[in-house]
């Protein structure tokens, strides 16, 4: 077998330990956001912080990010310090993946006594304290415990010190902690399984394989950017912001081997959680570009270094400590369509329209100081999303999530585990932009409590002032909107309660079309209406 071959043929097995890894993680925590939704990340590292191998499940936020946080693990806790058993912590959203409510946890990897590797794995959780799930906390000490990179286990031996603050911190201490062992038991997953992959092929480290790894995933990124037009375009998006609106601002340049994406002129941070860190900024940013360029390269340090990403300081982009930032993904997920409207005038047929983007999440729960003593008490994310952009070529797909790629927590789960009821859950009827493509159906979905006692969504929601925009003469999808059943319409962001017997009813943006509406195929235009998918 020649060496390239052997290479490759490892390479394949590596990416199947991780995502044996983040299986773990999935099968094992006990909050829905991870069993249901997969929304965690999970990865190998060489002993230099540089992510070899991503698992296939998980978010681009959670793996990209985390991809950059080992390092800071390395500097507070040398690797010839390590030792089997150990696991490493943290949330700071500055060196983790961007807020308060993703744990890191870091462990180490030994093979035949010897320190290999690291792996690394992040999960969302379901509470951590703090104001909740809002985006009204003016700092990031309102949002909810704060750990620093802190040992978690030394020697197999969980800290139960960390454990007890944690526990007395989060309003559901079952969950969280269960989530807590998840992290430290699909790493050491990996660690089993990384060894045995060393053991059979007969590998004393992964010098040799890692090198390997990231050069040629750079050199493939280089190969892949090296066919695209080389210049400087600019692009502009606004979007809804809390009580002003949000400018951002990208300017795109591809060079002979990178592509470089700064955000100068993007507005400043606000006194409202949904600021984002660089690390997030940076994370889907590198996936939108890399959704368009290098697309089948696996990602790891070596493609992900092919994407310089800049942005001011004090930018609502590069948020700065002790900015709040417990909705982060509100800016970052807008990211990949800030940049797509700089590329597609440099490969013009080649990026969708812009879609829903930011995540319809309904964060729902009740208890003292929210809504009253009545009823259990509880907290619950549920994962939703509006309709995608359409594509140059195809439509774009209905109540799916772009650029985060979570997956939906069915209803029933939910139902099961809480007092609350989804009354509906439907396509909604002409949300998408028309076009020669059209653009994704949003959804309605329609919730209550069974005893009819009063809730709480936390909204943090996008797309309600500022639609997605069409691309190529499509037009525009539908804007979305939160009201109760009884008639109120909602501000979009914010922590409201849902008056006993009353419901929430959420309509979920549409995606932009693509192409001149004329253009569309009759044919497909009448599906469209047979099925109900348009008005006309």
């Amino acid at each position: 077998m020649t060496t390239d071959i052997r290479f490759q043929v490892m390479w394949n097995r590596l990416l199947s330990v991780v995502e044996e890894q983040a299986r773990t993680l999935v099968r094992t925590a006990f909050s829905t956001s991870a069993r249901e939704a997969g929304d965690i990340s999970a990865g190998v590292f060489d002993l230099e912080g540089r992510m070899l191998a991503q698992a296939v499940t998980g978010t681009p936020g959670h793996v990209n990010s985390m991809a950059r946080s080992v390092v800071h693990f390395i500097r507070e806790f040398p690797v010839e310090t390590m030792k089997p058993g150990d696991h490493y912590i943290t949330n700071d959203p500055w060196k983790g993946t961007g807020h308060l409510y993703d744990l890191v946890v870091t462990s180490p990897a030994f093979h035949n006594g010897k320190l290999v590797a690291l792996f690394s794995s992040t999960t969302h959780l379901v509470d951590i304290g703090g104001v909740g799930q809002s985006a009204e906390g003016k700092q990031v000490f309102h949002e909810g415990l704060f750990l620093p990179l802190i040992p978690l286990a030394r020697e197999g031996v969980v800290d139960e010190t960390v454990m007890r603050i944690v526990r007395a911190n989060v309003r559901e201490p079952v969950q969280v902690e269960g989530d807590v062992f998840a992290l430290m038991a699909c790493n050491e997953t990996g660690e089993r399984r990384l060894s045995a992959m060393m053991a059979e092929n007969g590998l004393g480290d992964l010098d040799e394989l890692g090198h390997y790894i990231i050069s040629r995933s750079r050199a493939g990124m280089t190969a892949a950017i090296q066919k695209l037009p080389k210049g400087t375009w600019k692009s502009h998006m606004r979007i809804d912001g809390v009580n002003e609106p949000i400018d951002l601002h990208a300017t795109v340049t591809i060079a002979d081997d990178h592509i470089a994406v700064d955000y100068d002129g993007t507005s400043a941070a606000v006194p409202f959680g949904i600021n984002c860190p660089l690390c997030y900024t940076e994370a889907y940013t590198a996936f939108g570009v890399k959704c368009v360029v290098g697309a089948e390269i696996p990602n790891n340090a070596g493609t992900l270094d092919a994407v310089i990403v800049t942005a001011p300081e004090g930018s609502i982009v590069n948020a700065p400590f002790p900015f709040p930032v417990t909705a982060r993904s509100t800016m970052g997920h807008m990211l990949p369509d800030v940049v797509y409207g700089a590329l597609d005038q440099a490969i013009p047929g080649r990026v969708p329209a812009e879609g829903t983007s930011n995540l319809w999440n309904l964060k729902l729960g009740a208890g003292p100081g929210y809504t009253g003593p009545k009823g259990p008490a509880f907290m619950i994310t549920s994962f939703h999303s509006g309709g995608t952009g359409a594509r140059p070529n195809l439509d774009g797909l209905s109540a799916t999530p772009f650029p985060s790629g979570v997956r939906n927590v069915p209803v029933e789960v939910t139902e099961a585990i809480t007092p609350l009821v989804f009354w509906k859950k439907e396509l909604r009827e002409g949300s998408g932009g028309a076009g020669r493509q059209r653009g994704g159906l949003g959804q309605v979905i329609e919730v209550g409590r069974r005893d009819d006692e009063a809730f709480g969504i936390f909204a943090t929601f996008e797309r309600v002032k500022h639609p997605a925009r069409g691309r190529s003469g499509g037009a525009n999808g539908a804007p979305g909107r939160l009201s109760l059943a009884s008639g109120s319409e909602l501000k979009p962001k914010g922590f409201h309660v849902v008056p006993a017997g009353d419901r929430i009813v959420v309509e979920m943006p549409g995606g932009g079309g693509y192409g001149a509406p004329a253009e569309r195929d009759p044919a497909v235009a009448a599906r469209d209406r047979a099925l109900g998918y348009t008005r006309e």
